[in-house]
């Protein structure tokens, strides 16, 4: 019995088509199960297959999650590749929370460069903030770079009164680093103001999802939270330039 090419053809399209239909059901049932025996976990976005066989990845805006197919456990924790020595997991978190440098409000950043400035990076910060004080100083060692300062109050009402004082002042950079670095607070605000940058920035840092402060965007668009250590940043900032 001969096959033409076309029946061949129409073959393999209904063998994947049935494929990725099982694949879809898969993906079904495994977040039907979540969310029957976890009724307080947050939305799936994603369910995907991971390289270990029953193993799936769970993934919740940009937290990654590890389920079996009958999504019995909800497994914790890194997944990590010991043949290739990679971290699967937190190449995929890295990815997932990536912001594209070039999509960054700009105009609305607090804006100051040291030496040729060639080197970038944008900070997303909070006046009140302990370790954003302590990012700042270090901040002042770090050579050729321009620093983009997104202020977002998001802890608490004194914040959002500093964060408007700062950026309505005569010069909102020499403002903001008097109050970070020598603990000199605003000038009250006098007359109107448009403090409605801080409300962009807000907007912005929800829509990527960054809950704490600081957290530090490089030229590659990936990311990282927490004060880092002089030594850290250059590290993670001489890739980034590379690319640049």
């Amino acid at each position: 019995m001969k096959f033409s090419r076309k029946n061949v053809a129409l073959a393999l399209a209904l063998v994947a088509a049935l494929g990725q239909g099982a694949v879809q059901a898969q993906e079904a049932q495994i977040r039907k199960n979540l969310a029957e025996r976890l009724p307080q976990l947050p939305k799936i976005d994603e369910v995907t297959k991971t390289p270990i066989a029953g193993i799936y990845e769970v993934r919740i805006g940009s937290e990654v999650h590890y389920t079996d197919a009958d999504a019995n456990y909800l497994i914790e924790g890194e997944l990590i590749d010991l043949k290739a020595k990679k971290n699967i997991t937190e190449e995929r978190v890295s990815k997932l929370s990536a912001v594209d440098f070039a999509t960054l409000p700009l105009k609305d950043a607090l804006v100051w460069k040291q030496g040729n400035g060639k080197r970038k990076i944008a900070v997303f910060a909070d006046p009140n903030c302990g370790y954003c004080k302590r990012f700042e100083k270090t901040l002042q060692d770090v050579k050729d770079v321009t620093v983009y300062t997104f202020v977002i109050p998001i802890l608490g009402p004194d914040s959002t009164q500093k964060s408007k004082a700062i950026w309505c002042s005569k010069d909102s950079m020499v403002a903001w680093r008097n109050w970070m670095l020598d603990s000199t607070a605003p000038p009250r605000i006098m007359g109107q103001c448009d403090d409605s940058a801080i409300e962009r920035n807000l907007a912005f840092s929800r829509k990527h999802r960054v809950t704490g402060t600081p957290a530090i965007v490089f030229e590659d668009g990936t990311r990282a939270p927490g004060a880092l250590s002089l030594e850290e940043l250059e590290k993670r900032m001489r890739p980034a330039a590379g690319r640049s």
